[in-house]
C-alpha cells in the first residue's frame, strides 16, 4: 500500500493517538498535516522529525477546533499549502467528569464543540476536494464511549455517539463517490496522558501498577492490555488502502472487547 501523493489532515494530532495516526500515514508516504491549539517551537520540531523519519512532507498548522471558522480554515490552509486534502482524521477531542447536575456549561459546550462539531466542520470543507480529486477518506476517531456509555461523562458519551452518527451520514451522502468515511472507535489507548495517570491512580487504590491497570483502569476492557497509537495509526492506514474501498458507514472498536459485554 502507498499513500504516496495523497494529503492528509489529523487533527490533534502532536500527541497520543492524533500522532500514532499520523505516523502512521506519513510512514505510508502521505503528506500529513498535524495540528493542535498550540503553536510552538515544538510542535514544528515533532513535524521536521516525521518528515526525516519517513520521508513524507509533514508540516504543523495551528487551529482552536473550539471555532468554527478556524476548524474550517485548517482545512482550507491544508489545501492551500498541498493542493487538496484527500485523507480527514478527526481525532482531537477533550475530556470532563462530573455528573449532569454539576456539568459545567462552558464544559459541555467546550467538549461538544472539540468532539463533535468540528468534525462537522473540517468534513464540509473536505469533501468537496475529495470530490474534486475523485477519491477520499473520512476517519472519524470516536470511542468505545461512542458506542456506550459510562457515568458522569455525559458531554463526551454525547458527542461520540454524535460522531458516529455524522459518519454514517456522510458515509451516505458520498457513496459511490470513491469516498468513505467511518469510525474507528478505541477503547482504553495508553497514551501519555493515561501513562501519567497510573502512578496517581496507584497511590489513590493502593495498588500496584499491574493491579491497578487491570482492575481498575482497563476493569471494562475484557482482553486487559491497552489498544497502542500504533494500532490505532496502521488501522486508519488500512482505512486508506484499497482494500478498505468498500468498508463505509461504520465503526472499528479497537476495545479489547469493551463494547461485546
Amino acid at each position: 500500500m502507498s499513500l504516496t501523493g495523497k494529503t492528509a489532515v489529523v487533527t490533534g494530532s502532536n500527541s497520543g493517538i492524533g500522532l500514532g495516526v499520523a505516523r502512521g500515514l506519513a510512514a505510508e508516504g502521505a503528506n500529513v498535516v498535524l495540528n493542535s491549539y498550540t503553536d510552538n517551537e515544538a510542535d514544528h520540531a515533532l513535524a521536521a522529525e516525521i518528515a526525516q523519519d519517513t520521508g513524507s512532507d509533514v508540516r504543523y498548522i495551528q487551529a482552536d477546533l473550539s471555532s468554527a471558522s478556524k476548524s474550517r480554515k485548517l482545512i482550507e490552509d491544508a489545501g492551500t499549502a498541498f493542493g487538496s486534502v484527500d485523507i480527514l482524521v478527526n481525532n482531537a477531542g477533550i475530556q470532563h467528569v462530573a455528573p449532569i447536575s454539576d456539568f459545567p456549561e462552558d464544559k459541555w459546550d467546550a467538549i461538544i464543540a472539540i468532539n463533535m462539531s468540528s468534525a462537522f466542520h473540517t468534513s464540509a470543507i473536505a469533501i468537496p476536494m475529495m470530490r474534486k480529486a475523485r477519491w477520499g477518506r473520512v476517519i472519524n476517531v470516536a470511542s468505545a464511549h461512542g458506542l456506550t456509555a459510562s457515568p458522569y461523562k455525559s458531554a463526551y458519551v454525547a458527542a461520540k455517539h454524535g460522531v458516529v452518527g455524522l459518519t454514517k451520514v456522510t458515509a451516505l451522502e458520498t457513496a459511490g463517490e470513491s469516498i468513505t468515511a467511518n469510525a474507528i472507535c478505541p477503547g482504553y489507548v495508553l497514551t501519555p496522558l493515561v501513562e501519567a495517570q497510573i502512578p496517581e491512580t496507584m497511590k489513590e487504590y493502593d495498588m500496584d501498577r499491574e493491579t491497578v491497570i487491570k482492575d481498575v483502569m482497563l476493569a471494562r476492557q475484557p482482553s486487559k492490555e491497552f489498544a497502542t497509537t500504533e494500532q490505532i495509526g496502521g488501522i486508519a492506514a488500512f482505512l486508506c488502502s484499497d482494500a478498505a474501498a468498500q468498508i463505509t458507514g461504520t465503526t472499528l472498536s479497537v476495545d479489547g472487547g469493551w463494547t461485546a459485554l
